[in-house]
């Protein structure tokens, strides 16, 4: 279809519920027409808290230009809400967001210490569970297999080796992926519940694995291992060290960003290598050969994460349009990702695209994704074990597409071997 570009609406739920080769010629229209489109703020009600509507915000949708806000982060700043379309208050950035919505000096202080914690040593131990996760997570769906892989395999792997990583106990696997679900969810009912109140729901979902994250961190100071945690927890740097509340952001911001995106990409993958025989069958021919590329094609094809915010510190003109201070921008990666001025043929899945400059984890600049080693691994490793064991694995219905703007998040996916 052809869109006009007046009837395009970024804030509309409902245009999230479209089929995705809707939103993509949506996008299509978007950058060649209008690239640095004008939205109103959406409408966000719940019945503790009502957000009222601002000035709306700017969609950057072309490559060059998400890359430009991402490597001048003086002046679109992180800081007032990366993931929030709508000013959020300070102690809810700060509550759900943590490292993701702060600006320098303060997000350098917060990266160096938890760069710091992963450290060789813990990431060779993360990196030696994954293969370990991934074959017993595929003898499971095997053996017991619900018949949809989102829940067979897509969201329990990544979620297993983050949770593993931070010695969450199995016990509280579940709770921890109910929780990172609502947070991510942008109030698909199927995943709040019919009825529920999104802001409360996610405020809930918040509290509770804060309160996981405070328990397991009061007990790695005193009783170290050598888990994650135990580093974060007891890392110093120049005396420097991370507070109860900056050690429960970053979980929060962990099992959310490092589980969902791993997962959307993971679900998404099965969907397009299954659309795509022939890039299937390249890729069970020559796994070692084309891993590399493979991982960086199905991060680029699904986008996990749509958009992260920004907002001017000071007025600046970007590609002719003229930004003022306090000004809103949505960084769409997912359009990015698409963009013929940098891909050649952006909507052919290929296996063996190369160069491919995708923004999947984010652009180049100092918010780029910390996890990015660790979710290509994930993906490298899960379809090594998948292609080895079940050559034959495939999406067997459409998927079922999370109604949020945030993440290109799939819910179920029926599949068989």
């Amino acid at each position: 279809m052809h869109w006009n570009v007046d009837d395009i609406d970024l804030s509309d739920l409902e245009f999230w519920r479209r089929p995705w080769p809707e939103r993509e010629a949506a996008f299509v229209a978007l950058r060649a027409e209008r690239p640095i489109a004008h939205f109103e703020d959406p409408v966000i009600e719940g019945k503790e808290l009502v957000f009222s509507r601002g000035s709306g915000y700017y969609a950057l949708t072309r490559h060059r230009d998400v890359a430009e806000a991402s490597r001048h982060p003086e002046i679109f700043l992180s800081g007032p809400g990366a993931v929030s379309q709508f000013d959020l208050p300070p102690e809810m950035v700060e509550y759900f967001s943590g490292m993701i919505s702060t600006d320098n000096p303060k997000h350098a202080r917060l990266r160096r210490i938890v760069s710091n914690a992963f450290n060789p040593r813990n990431v060779k131990a993360v990196e030696d569970s994954i293969e370990r996760v991934a074959d017993e997570t595929v003898t499971r769906a095997l053996t017991s297999g619900s018949g949809d892989f989102v829940s067979d395999v897509a969201a329990p792997f990544p979620l297993e080796i983050i949770c593993s990583m931070m010695g969450v106990p199995p016990s509280d696997y579940a709770t921890v992926l109910h929780c990172s679900n609502v947070i991510l969810a942008g109030g698909d009912p199927e995943v709040i519940g019919e009825g529920t109140d999104l802001i409360v729901a996610v405020l809930e979902a918040g509290a509770t694995l804060t309160g996981i994250m405070e328990e397991l961190g009061k007990y790695r100071r005193d009783n170290p291992i050598d888990d994650i945690t135990s580093a974060l927890v007891n890392a110093e740097i120049e005396s420097e060290k991370l507070t109860q509340q900056e050690l429960a952001s970053f979980f929060v911001l962990l099992v959310t960003a490092g589980n969902e995106t791993t997962r959307t990409a993971i679900a998404n993958s099965l969907h397009a290598l299954t659309e795509h025989a022939d890039q299937k069958a390249r890729l069970i021919d020559d796994y070692e050969g084309l891993a590399k590329t493979a991982t960086d094609e199905i991060v680029r094809w699904a986008s996990p994460v749509i958009w992260m915010r920004r907002t001017l510190s000071r007025d600046h003109t970007l590609s002719g349009v003229d930004l003022k201070a306090g000004d809103k921008v949505l960084l769409f990666y997912n359009s990015a990702n698409r963009d013929e001025e940098v891909f050649a043929d952006p909507y052919v899945f290929d296996v063996g695209r190369n160069p491919n400059d995708h923004y999947g984890f984010g652009a180049p600049g100092p918010h780029f994704c910390l996890g990015a080693h660790l979710a290509r691994r994930e993906i490298t490793v899960m379809w090594r074990e998948l292609l080895t064991r079940t050559p034959g694995i495939h999406s067997t219905g459409a998927p079922s597409q999370l109604a949020t703007s945030f993440v290109n998040g799939i819910k179920h996916l029926a599949y068989s071997f």
